[in-house]
């Protein structure tokens, strides 16, 4: 049954004109207003309130029961909560789970982020799917009508043209330490040679980083905004094995400067430095290489997105967060290889270079949440440090 809050009646209005009433919970009084998406997976909401690729946007959950296990400090991918606001059917009051330290409702509160339940989920999903992306408004404000609220969507930027990378990444280096723990797979190969990665914080998830650790890797993370000069030089020096390129949110051709810095490394005449992108790390790539980028009508968001691996001749269930795509003919076109391909509307979902190290994957091997199918990805990134090859020589071509 829904629970409600006669004191805290809140409206969500979309961008087409459409008003849904509930309860409010989370931060009091306040309206966001934001583009609006929605996730299908049926477990992680955590993980997906802390991942910073939702930077700037209001999610919606279709799952209909939201808040099971309530929240947990290890499970959070980022230093608090990234969505502007959150949807959902019905908010679980009272989470039943051991690891819970605090139910959804307070965190939201803490992290001053809006959210509305009793709201019928599946018809504000079935109407981003038929419409598209859209802005929308949460809002317990009173004083505001419909009309109001409207106007507010409508006057608020698009996600196209936003260099959200600017304010989801770090602004300074840090050396990352934690691996996986108690929480790693038993296939990951352990121990090995401590290959220094650096890793272009675009809005990484903590997982990310955690897999890199574990195999091994000694990782270094830096602002985005960082200048080839400067990664060429340690690559020069022996400072540097590999460049990862993280998930992060917002318009990747927006991100100018990053594909700047990768345009230059992947430049024929630079020397062949392994280098991993994933998600909007994989676009940036894309666009480095000469390649366009596009928006999606509604995106793919969820822990069950099938993708086929090419090179493997396989499907892999995958963890996916994004809104944009690399366009196949102009990746093709630069001379890149589609190596997987979305099976719900064949987008390009992963490639790689055959005559240098660079691998890029749309979706995230990571998880969390999501299945383990594609975590030998960064297998593939530590055998092309290793090695010093395409990635069509190691773990891709198994």
């Amino acid at each position: 049954m829904i629970s409600v809050n006669d004191s805290r009646p809140a409206r969500l209005v979309l961008e087409d004109g459409s008003v849904f009433r509930g309860t409010g919970f989370g931060a009091r009084d306040v309206t966001r207003v934001a583009e609006i998406v929605f996730n299908t997976a049926m477990s992680g909401y955590q993980e997906s309130l802390t991942d910073p690729s939702y930077t700037g946007q209001i999610l919606v959950q279709t799952f209909p029961m939201v808040g099971i296990v309530g929240v947990n400090p290890e499970d959070e991918e980022s230093p608090g909560v990234r969505v502007a606001g959150l949807v959902v059917r019905e908010l679980v009051r009272r989470p039943s789970n051991y690891r819970a330290s605090e139910d959804l409702d307070a965190y939201l509160a803490r992290h001053g982020v809006a959210a509305i339940e009793g709201v019928d989920t599946r018809e504000v999903t079935r109407r981003i799917r038929t419409r598209g992306a859209m802005r929308a408004a949460i809002s317990e404000d009173t004083s505001l009508s419909d009309a109001d609220l409207l106007e507010r969507v409508l006057a608020a930027p698009t996600m196209s043209g936003q260099n959200l990378a600017a304010v989801a990444g770090c602004s300074a280096p840090v050396e990352w330490t934690d691996d996986l723990g108690d929480w790693a797979p038993r296939m990951i190969p352990q121990g090995g040679e401590p290959w220094r990665v650096l890793a272009l914080d675009c809005g990484a998830k903590r997982n990310i980083l955690r897999h890199l650790r574990e195999r091994g890797c000694a990782v270094r993370v830096v602002p985005h905004t960082i200048g080839a000069e400067e990664i060429l030089a340690d690559f020069a020096r022996g400072e540097v094995d590999g460049v990862f390129v993280s998930n992060g949110p917002g318009d990747p051709a927006a991100v100018e400067r990053t594909v700047a810095t990768l345009r230059d490394l992947v430049a024929p005449d630079a020397p062949p430095i392994p280098i991993f992108g994933i998600c909007l790390g994989h676009q940036l790539l894309a666009l480095a290489l000469g390649a366009t980028t596009y928006k999606l009508k509604f995106g793919h968001r969820g822990a069950n997105q099938p993708v086929l691996n090419r090179i493997r001749d396989r499907v892999e269930i995958t963890s996916q967060n994004h809104g944009f795509a690399v366009d196949a003919d102009s990746l093709a076109r630069v001379g890149a290889e589609a190596t997987h391909v979305h099976l719900n509307d064949q987008t390009v979902a992963g490639f790689r270079l055959r005559d240098r190290p660079v691998l890029a994957v749309q979706y995230h091997p990571e998880a969390s949440p999501g299945p383990h199918d594609a975590a030998d990805h960064f297998d593939a990134f530590v055998e092309m440090m290793r090695a010093s090859r395409p990635a069509r020589a190691v773990g891709t071509s198994r």
